[in-house]
C-alpha cells in the first residue's frame, strides 16, 4: 500500500514540494501512540518516532500526530530510525473536549471526508444524543452519515429513521444490519473518501466496519447483560483500507461527547433554529422570553419541538462554557449575571428591613 490508496492527491502533493527536496517523504498515520506512530509512507509501512510537528491545525493538541494526519517522514538511515518531522495541514478534524472537561481539545480524527455516526437500533432513541453527535461531525468540515444499525433488533426501523431524521436535517440517514446485510450495499455507495465511525460502544461500529471492510478484522462484542452497554472492544483509532475504493478509521466507543469551539457545527445541526432565528425582532435574540422570537413563535404553532429548542438551548450553553475557560473575556461575560446577583443580595443584607 501506498500514500496514494489512503488519499494522497496532487494539491497535496504540490505543497509537499518544498519538504520532498529536504529529502522527506509523505506519509499517513495509521494508527498513533504515545512518541511513536505506524505510517504509510511511499517505501511502504514504516514504525516512526516522532520528533517534530508543525502548529497547522489550529486544534487544541495540534502538535500531536493523530490517526489520518498527513505527516513528513525522515526515512530510516544508517544509525537513525525513521522519523515523523512535521504533520501536514488538516482540511477537516473532528474534536471534542477531553473527558476532563478541561479546555483542552482531544482530536479524534484527521482528514476525514465522511463522519458516519452509529446509533443503535436495538436501544432506545436518544435525540439529544445524536443531535450532539451531529454537532461534533458536522464541525469537522466533513458530511455527516447517520447510520442506524441493528435493524434486525427493532420492530419498527422506518418509524426510528423518520424519528432520527426529524433531528437530523439536511443529513442522510440510513437502516443497516450488520447481521443481515441490510443497506450495506447503499451504505457502501454513499461513504466516500476517509470515512470515521463515531458512535457509543455497542453501537455496532465495528461489525459495521468488518462488513464493509469485507473481512473480520476489527474485534467485536457482545453488550452487556446488566445495563445493556457495550464494552470497548476496539482499545485504539486505526486507518484500514476499503475493498472498493477510500478507507475507514474505526475509533473506541465515546462514553461522552463534550463540544468544543463547534457554534458552527450547532448551527448546521439545528438548521431550522437557525433559519428561523432570521425572522426574530432582534438580531439578539436569545430565543427565550424576548417578544417577536420567531423560534418561540414556531414552538406555539407547532412548527418546532420544545425539546428540540431546549436542546438548542442545553448544547450553545455548554459550548460556551467550554470557549470560556480559554478566552477570558467571553468568561467575564458569562460570570457578569451571577455576579450582578451577588452584588444585589450583599446590599439586600445591608439594608435595615433585611430579616435573615
Amino acid at each position: 500500500m501506498t500514500p496514494a490508496d489512503f488519499g494522497w492527491d496532487t494539491e497535496r502533493e504540490r505543497s509537499f514540494a518544498p519538504s520532498r527536496a529536504a529529502g522527506l517523504v509523505p506519509g499517513r498515520v495509521v494508527r498513533a501512540e504515545r512518541g511513536h506512530c505506524d505510517v504509510v509512507a511511499e517505501t511502504g509501512p514504516v514504525r516512526a518516532v516522532v520528533i517534530a510537528s508543525s502548529p497547522s491545525s489550529g486544534a487544541g493538541d495540534r502538535l500531536t500526530p493523530c490517526t489520518g494526519d498527513w505527516v513528513a517522514v525522515r526515512p530510516a538511515g544508517r544509525t537513525a530510525s525513521a522519523a515523523v518531522v512535521e504533520v501536514l495541514e488538516r482540511r477537516t478534524v473532528v474534536v471534542r473536549s477531553t473527558a476532563s472537561r478541561t479546555s483542552r481539545a482531544q482530536v479524534l480524527a484527521a482528514n476525514v471526508d465522511t463522519v458516519a455516526v452509529a446509533v443503535s437500533l436495538a436501544d432506545p432513541l436518544r435525540p439529544g444524543r445524536v443531535e450532539r453527535m451531529l454537532a461534533l461531525a458536522w464541525d469537522s468540515g466533513a458530511t455527516p452519515v447517520v447510520v442506524l444499525t441493528k435493524s434486525d433488533r427493532c420492530a419498527d426501523p422506518g418509524s426510528a429513521a423518520a424519528e432520527v431524521a426529524e433531528v437530523a436535517p439536511g443529513v442522510e440517514v440510513l437502516v443497516t444490519s450488520a447481521a443481515t446485510g441490510e443497506g450495506l450495499d447503499v451504505l457502501a455507495a454513499v461513504l466516500s473518501g476517509t470515512v470515521v465511525l463515531l458512535g457509543p460502544s455497542g453501537a455496532g461500529k465495528s461489525s459495521l466496519g468488518n462488513r464493509l471492510l469485507g473481512e473480520d478484522l476489527l474485534a467485536t462484542g457482545a453488550v452487556r447483560d446488566g445495563d445493556g452497554k457495550g464494552r470497548h472492544t476496539t482499545a485504539w483509532r486505526e486507518l484500514l483500507p476499503l475493498p472498493h475504493g477510500g478507507v475507514l478509521l474505526d475509533t473506541p466507543g465515546l462514553r461522552g461527547v463534550g463540544l468544543h469551539d463547534a457554534g458552527e457545527g450547532l448551527d448546521h445541526t439545528f438548521a431550522e433554529i437557525t433559519e428561523l432565528a432570521r425572522d426574530c425582532r432582534f438580531t439578539d435574540c436569545a430565543h427565550a422570553t424576548e417578544p417577536g422570537c420567531a423560534v418561540l413563535s414556531a414552538v406555539e404553532e407547532g412548527h418546532l419541538t420544545q425539546r428540540r429548542l431546549d436542546s438548542y438551548h442545553r448544547l450553545r450553553r455548554e459550548n460556551a462554557h467550554a470557549a470560556s475557560r480559554t478566552d477570558a473575556r467571553l468568561r467575564a461575560e458569562l460570570e457578569r449575571p451571577l455576579k450582578e446577583i451577588s452584588r444585589q443580595l450583599r446590599a439586600l443584607k445591608r439594608s435595615p428591613h433585611f430579616k435573615a
